[in-house]
């Protein structure tokens, strides 16, 4: 009898458990370039490193993909045997490209990135961009909120003679972006608040980057959409445009805009600038 009673029980809880399928969204895999190249005007050549991916599923981590040729042309500049306009960047690991050039090539002229990937052709075009150093780095024991939030002051002076954008990274991949319509060559001090009471002893590294206006409304679109943000090169969690182009079958290279393809495209910016970064040690 007792054992009647289990089998029934048995029966009884097998029959209430229900399949739950969840359907995450699902698409063409797509191209993921991360070309911000960062420059540091005091060293005579800069390394330029892409790294690429593709889109995978929604839980999934980025894979990383090969490319077939990935090289930067500066248009601008004069070629010759011992010192050509175009490099090429070679592979280092899975995903990641490389090479190694003098300042000046990246800082005179205008820049093009062209990858051919899985016999697609893709084009972007940028312009070096300078920016400002970091003057001060200082802790706050201001909060927001949760009132565990850690508080660092940021001081730096804007250019008078520009008009600039600027991205911020403020590590453990958190972004801002800032423009200087209201602080135009002035000195300029702001909060900016880790969601989380950081350790004492912990040191963080801050960049302060320049952008074009291109790049920034790239990385405030990004930024706005993602929320907590992943990176600027993760896969977002909308799709937000760069300016990498799938050129496939053009023949004129200033048409840049995906007519008639709008489903053709790769994800991520093509951006040369120029970087600061500080330390502040956390007390």
């Amino acid at each position: 009898m007792r054992s009647i009673v289990f089998f029934i029980l048995l029966v009884l809880f097998c029959n209430c458990e229900d399949v739950v399928d969840v359907n995450t969204p699902t698409a063409e895999p797509r191209l993921i370039v991360d070309a911000l190249i960062k420059i540091d005007i005091s060293q005579p050549a800069q390394t330029a490193s892409i790294s690429v991916g593709l889109t995978g599923n929604y839980f999934g981590e980025v894979p990383v993909t090969e490319l077939e040729q990935v090289t930067i042309t500066n248009i601008d500049m004069e070629s010759t045997f011992e010192n050509p306009n175009t490099i090429v960047l070679l592979e280092q690991e899975p995903g990641v490209y490389e090479t190694t050039k003098n300042t000046g090539f990246f800082t005179d002229g205008n820049l093009i990135l062209q990858i051919t990937h899985q016999d697609r052709s893709y084009f972007a075009r940028t312009n070096y961009v300078p920016t400002v150093p970091i003057d001060t780095l200082v802790q706050g024991d201001g909060n927001l909120f949760e009132g565990d939030e850690t508080e660092v002051m940021v001081t730096f002076k804007d250019a008078e003679d520009r008009e600039d954008f600027y991205i911020f990274d403020f590590d453990f991949e958190e972004y801002l972006v800032t423009e200087d319509e209201f602080y135009q060559g002035q000195e300029f001090q702001f909060s900016y608040f880790y969601n989380n009471e950081l350790q004492p002893g912990k040191s963080v590294s801050i960049s302060l980057m320049g952008a074009d206006e291109g790049f920034y409304n790239y990385m405030n679109q990004l930024i706005q959409q993602s929320g907590d943000l992943m990176g600027p090169f993760a896969t977002p969690a909308a799709t937000v445009r760069g300016n990498v182009f799938d050129v496939t079958g053009l023949d004129n290279e200033e048409i840049l805009d995906n007519v008639d393809r709008p489903d053709k495209f790769a994800l991520g910016y093509f951006a040369v600038v120029q970087s600061y970064s500080s330390q502040i040690l956390i007390q």
